[in-house]
């Protein structure tokens, strides 16, 4: 029978500390999250992101005045397939689905997406899109501009 180690009256004692005070924290997250999402039983809303920023860290700009417009975008990206240089002058953020997607901006910098994460655009920085995979991108955008504005200018 292999040899059991005796936890030390010390470490155990911190131990419970420990647990009982973090234990409100978790109850407080859980009390919370219930107050947030809805209670319905066959229901689980997962908030994807909540961020006030792009994804490059730059601050979004207030809301435009005027008629709100949402529009929401499926595009699909074939394998090695890239949208060229352009840049959103309304807010967007979108889910990829499938695939993998790189975005560069015009200045360097780089994020690659992967399936199932979540992304917040960029506000009026060119930047573009590939498809390096061997699969194909499938990625949902919603923007969210009003009436005239145009979703996205490209590069000349």
């Amino acid at each position: 029978m292999p040899k059991t180690k005796k936890i030390s009256m010390p470490l155990l004692k911190y131990l419970s500390i420990t647990f009982v005070l973090t234990l409100p924290q978790y109850v407080c997250a859980d009390d919370m999250r219930k107050r947030y999402y809805t209670d319905i039983p066959g229901i689980e809303a997962n908030v994807l992101i909540k961020t006030s920023k792009s994804w490059n860290g730059a601050t979004l700009p207030a809301y435009n005045e005027g008629q709100p417009e949402i529009t929401i975008i499926r595009y699909r990206f074939a394998p090695g397939a890239s949208i060229p240089m352009h840049m959103h002058p309304v807010i967007n953020a979108g889910v990829l689905l499938k695939g993998e997607l790189n975005i560069f901006t015009k200045n360097g910098e780089k994020i690659t997406l992967k399936e199932g994460e979540p992304l917040v655009e960029l506000f009026k920085e060119w930047h573009y899109g590939s498809n390096p995979g061997t699969e194909p991108v499938d990625l949902i955008v919603v923007y969210a501009g009003t009436v005239g504005t145009p979703l996205t200018i490209r590069e000349k």
